[in-house]
């Protein structure tokens, strides 16, 4: 049987809309940020900024562990 962690997601500026800011769910051990983003959808509206977890850059292949915070910005664009 596979385990169970805890993550926190935070999403930022556009990607709240509609969603929400802070969110704790449960996924299956082995789960990467690049399965969360897919599931949530973000980047179908706008491409991603940033990614941190745990208050560090990091790649969509990341393999989050029980406790992390992962945050999400969208590409922001102004001058």
């Amino acid at each position: 049987m596979s385990k169970q962690i805890h993550i926190t997601l935070k999403l930022f500026a556009q990607y709240r809309e509609g969603r929400f800011k802070v969110e704790q769910r449960i996924y299956t051990e082995g789960v990467t940020t690049g399965d969360i983003i897919k599931e949530l959808g973000v980047t179908q509206e706008l491409p991603l900024g940033v990614l941190m977890v745990n208050s560090r850059h990091e790649k969509e292949d990341y393999i989050l562990r029980e406790g992390d915070t992962l945050a999400l910005f969208p590409k922001v664009g102004g001058g």
